[in-house]
């Protein structure tokens, strides 16, 4: 069999269970092939003492150590995360704190291969420990890796020299192959490996009575995304203002949140547009089934699970040109990617409600993106790294 030692510093965890969620699913469907044995290291940041007692590190001393995780072995190392400092020391850290659990896991457990979910600090700890250790290293870019720790002076040299010694790399998209190669790393080496989506979960819905649930009747626009600048939901709120009638249900948490409820208070909105706060994964589906519309205006992403979800509902997305936008929406009843401000949002919102496109041929956006699919490009990348 093929074994499997999955790194992911986004990796879900009682404390905050929707971190990484799209690479728990990956990760799932990985561990269920016939032909891999896998284990999970999700590593744990947090600041000397006294400042991991306090705040939101409080509850991640508490996690534990080892546990097992919808059926997943999942260790819980801890590693030092100084503050202020722009993530400069992470990668050392994290590889004082792995060193010697994967030498321990490795007695049990010979790894043939580390797989590394995310670009930083994952990727350059990986390859370090790939080389001591003998075994070859996969790194997986997703988004913020590349777009912010892969051009931040205090990090960007290590992502880029983890992407020219790793023995295979996965983007999300094509546009992010592109902007790994532009940062130096070599197109050739890198494979497009793009996200799966539950079509079973996530699925169309009666809208009438899905909205009902919210307590809503008229068109409805959901977005789906952490509550922070990059997100783009003061453009979407603002698109909104603008279309009499429309509301619109915002999910997610983050330190937007105070801001953003001073938009909605001062545009007198507040009757058709409403903050839900963090969402479990399993209630979002309800949620985006009884939309309309799905619209995110990100500044920048990966391949946005948000996006293939909500196709997946038949629900039409309206998005940005950010990321794998492009490679989502590639037909008009998908939706529309426009510019990053309210008016283009606005009058894209508007063309869809219009004209709104069957459900199911929506869905037909989301039905190349199975996790099946994700789950055997995956493990075809991953064992061709093993010499045999």
């Amino acid at each position: 069999m093929l074994r499997v030692l999955t790194l992911a510093t986004l990796f879900p965890h009682a404390a905050a269970p929707n971190l990484g969620v799209f690479v728990e699913r990956q990760t799932l469907g990985l561990a269920a092939h016939f032909d891999v044995d896998l284990r999970v290291v999700a590593p744990v940041g947090l600041p000397p003492w006294p400042l991991s007692r306090h705040g939101h590190y409080a509850p991640l001393v508490r996690l534990p150590a080892r546990e097992t995780w919808k059926g997943l072995d999942v260790r819980r190392p801890r590693f030092l995360t100084l503050p202020g400092t722009a993530g400069r020391f992470h990668v050392p850290a994290l590889i004082r704190a792995l060193a010697p659990l994967l030498a321990d896991i490795r007695r049990d457990f010979a790894f043939d291969v580390i797989d590394a979910e995310f670009f930083f600090p994952d990727g350059p700890a990986a390859v370090a420990l790939g080389r001591a250790l003998g075994v070859p290293v996969s790194i997986k870019a997703r988004g913020a890796d590349i777009h912010h720790w892969g051009t931040a002076p205090a990090t960007a040299a290590r992502v880029i020299a983890a992407g020219r010694q790793a023995d295979g790399l996965l983007a999300v998209s094509q546009a992010m192959r592109a902007d790994m190669a532009a940062l130096g790393i070599p197109a050739d080496t890198i494979r497009v490996h793009h996200t799966g989506v539950d079509l079973d979960r996530f699925a169309p819905r009666d809208r009438i009575a899905a909205k009902a649930a919210f307590g809503v009747s008229g068109p409805l626009v959901v977005s789906v995304g952490a509550l922070i600048a990059r997100k783009g939901h003061d453009v979407v709120i603002d698109a909104v203002a603008a279309l009499p009638g429309v509301s619109l249900l915002i999910a997610g948490a983050g330190e937007a949140r105070a801001a953003l409820e001073a938009k909605i208070t001062a545009l007198g909105i507040g009757d058709r547009v409403r903050l839900l706060g963090a969402l479990p994964h399993a209630d979002v589906p309800a949620l985006i089934a009884a939309a309309d519309v799905m619209a995110l205006a990100s500044a920048s992403e990966g391949l946005a699970n948000a996006w293939v979800e909500a196709l997946a509902c038949g629900t039409p997305i309206v998005i940005t040109d950010a990321g794998g936008a492009c490679e989502v929406v590639t037909d008009a009843a998908y939706g529309r990617v426009v510019a990053r401000d309210a008016k283009a949002f606005a009058g894209a919102i508007g063309n869809v409600l219009a004209a709104p496109a069957a459900q199911a041929a929506v869905r037909k956006g989301a039905e190349r993106f199975a996790w099946s699919a994700n789950t055997d490009a995956l493990y075809e990348h991953l064992s061709g790294l093993v010499v045999v």
